[in-house]
């Protein structure tokens, strides 16, 4: 199993590891410390030795921070873990906030005291966040003081290990390109960009620039390093010499140096004494790397990772690869909706079990590398929960009667896979089937929507929330992300959320996931994954227009749609999306299977 469903969470030891902290703090002058959940890499995934909010808090999720100060402590989270934190964190220590609604910022500047020093580790800070908890900390009459060893650490007596996880070559036929190739181009868009040096603290653009896969996280294939790559001349890889086999290195010799990881600052330092123009993203780079640059007389050009964009924008062998991976993937989720229809009724099925066996059919392709991600397996209120990690101590029973939610993905060679469906156990409520044909007429929505050059993830976000909206729902997570080739379940830029700016390309992938949640009682949600496809002229129209082919192959439960709730375009969509799951994953299931199959994609 690749999915571990033991939990470690306890919130009880969050009263004495914040004594523990506010006595270190104390030691070092320090009234306060920000505590996030982000390592040196900014990014979603950190290994257990960087997991400082977890070990502090109790909260698991994968968005969040924490602020201790000397008598008062919170926790912020965004609208996916309101529940969760409740029940991971003890909340007479750490007051839950809303990120959103409340920032850090704004809530330090109402309660910190004039001449209170607060500290912050800028190694896990970006760029842009400092400057915002600078400006807040400068309103209330405090002061944002940078520490050098991270007290967290002097306190956390078991703290793990770095990992050490090798690295391995990802093959010219799955990336489509080799890194030559990908250098000189991004070496261009630095030079273009007035830079004489790039800082890439993101391991996942590192690991597309160098065609290079890792085994430092959990379910997702990142080397954490860091690169600096040139205008001009060789890029710099910053990775432990521990994850390479000879092989790798020879491969990484040729067309890049490789240094240890700490050797980065002063790498960037010596930079900074040359006078060179150093190029990094604010919203993903540590502040300290900004500060070594700065320090020694650099000069920093603000801008986007330039791998971001390139990265997002997957080249036919990588289209190629996403289309098997996830036919593949839908013969595997198909034949598990169709043992879960018999078992379900047949045996007690509890959440373990049933992430258990969707596992397993996986594993049966025989090409499965890892889970994307934690599979979510929700039965009746966990559901509502939209990050719900099921552990030993939560497992439930699936009750009759019911919705379960499960949300999913694999780590394939050739492509990365997340989907979720909302199944229907016995008889569900009419209600329940109602919020499923909202959250489903959202789907379809964005499913179809044709846009022009230069739409953003902002513009289309209201298409999957128009029904729900004129019920009076809502729900409080973006309605897609970007998905990469064999790497991060979670890829920016592209996004369809509120906040997405980032006009939509083609070969961009994304996923189409709209929900609703009633707390404690059901949550449904239906995703696919979308790749855009290149603009093409509409019949009588005079601009081409962009569209979504769905990657995602799986059956959506038909016993939950109230057709009525259907316009006849949306009920036609419906049913030629159930023909073609039919058509492509019907030859690659068991006879049993392609039986339930034909029954749970029958037009309607």
């Amino acid at each position: 199993m690749f999915q571990s469903f033991d939990s470690d969470n306890d919130p009880t030891k969050g009263a004495a590891r914040a004594a523990s902290l506010r006595a270190e703090l104390a030691a070092r002058g320090l009234d306060g410390f920000l505590v996030p959940r982000a390592d040196a890499h900014q990014g979603e995934y950190v290994p257990p030795s960087e997991a400082r909010l977890q070990w502090l808090t109790g909260f698991a999720g994968s968005a969040g921070i924490a602020v201790v100060l000397s008598a008062r402590a919170a926790i912020f989270v965004d609208g996916r873990y309101t529940i969760q934190v409740r029940e991971q964190v003890d909340t007479d220590v750490f007051e839950p906030k809303h990120l959103i609604e409340t920032p850090p910022a704004e809530w330090l500047k109402a309660v910190l005291n004039p001449g209170a020093k607060l500290g912050f580790d800028p190694t896990l800070h970006t760029v842009s966040a400092v400057r915002r908890l600078e400006k807040a900390c400068k309103a209330a009459g405090a002061e944002l003081v940078a520490v050098e060893n991270n007290p967290i650490d002097a306190v956390w007596e078991d703290r793990p290990q770095p990992p050490v996880g090798a690295v391995a070559l990802h093959p010219l036929e799955f990336s489509g390109e080799g890194a030559s190739s990908k250098i000189t181009r991004i070496a261009e868009d630095v030079a273009a960009a007035g830079a004489d040096v790039a800082v890439l603290t993101q391991p996942d653009s590192i690991a597309w620039l160098f065609n290079i896969r890792g085994s430092d996280v959990e379910h997702t294939p990142l080397p954490l390093s860091f690169a600096l790559l040139p205008a001009e001349g060789r890029p710099t890889l910053f990775i432990d010499a521990r994850k390479l086999t000879n092989s790798v290195r020879d491969y990484l010799s040729a067309f890049c140096d490789i240094s240890a990881p700490e050797g980065l600052l002063s790498d960037i330092a010596e930079l900074g004494k040359q006078g060179r123009r150093v190029m990094l993203d604010p919203d993903w780079t540590g502040e300290a790397i900004a500060r070594a640059a700065r320090q020694a007389g650099g000069t920093i050009v603000e801008t986007a990772d330039p791998v971001l964009l390139p990265k997002a924008i997957k080249n036919e062998a990588e289209i190629d690869g996403a289309r098997s991976a996830h036919l593949r993937d839908g013969a595997a989720f198909t034949r598990f909706l169709a043992w879960f229809d018999r078992m379900v009724h047949e045996v007690e099925l509890d959440e373990i079990a049933v992430a258990e066996a969707l596992e397993g059919f996986r594993g049966e392709t025989g090409r499965l590398k890892e889970i994307s991600f934690d599979t979510i397996s929700a039965a009746g209120p966990h559901a509502a929960i939209p990050h719900y990690r099921v552990s030993r101590q939560s497992s439930l029973k699936i009750p009759g009667n019911s919705l379960f939610l499960i949300d999913s993905g694999a780590q394939y060679e050739d492509g990365t896979t997340d989907i979720t469906r909302t199944i229907a156990v016995g008889d569900v409520p009419e209600e329940q089937k109602r919020h499923f044909t909202l959250v489903l007429k959202g789907h379809i929505a964005i499913a179809t929507a044709l846009f022009p050059a230069g739409t953003t993830g902002a513009q289309l976000d209201t298409l999957a929330r128009h029904a729900l909206w004129a019920a009076g729902y809502d729900f409080d997570h973006g309605t897609g992300h970007g998905v990469g080739s064999y790497l991060s379940v979670h890829e920016g830029p592209q996004r369809i959320a509120k906040t997405g700016t980032v006009p939509l390309k083609a070969g961009m992938i994304l996923s189409n996931e709209p929900g609703y949640y009633k707390t404690g009682s059901h949550g449904i949600r239906i995703e696919n994954l979308e790749l855009v496809r290149e603009a093409v002229p509409v019949k009588g129209g005079d601009r081409n227009m962009h569209r979504f082919e769905a990657l995602t192959l799986a059956p959506i439960d038909l016993r939950l749609v109230v057709k009525d709730l259907l316009s006849p375009a949306e009920v036609d969509w419906l049913n030629t999306y159930h023909a073609r799951v039919l058509a492509e994953v019907g030859p690659l299931v068991d006879s049993g299977t392609r039986e339930w199959l034909e029954q749970a994609t029958r037009p309607i």
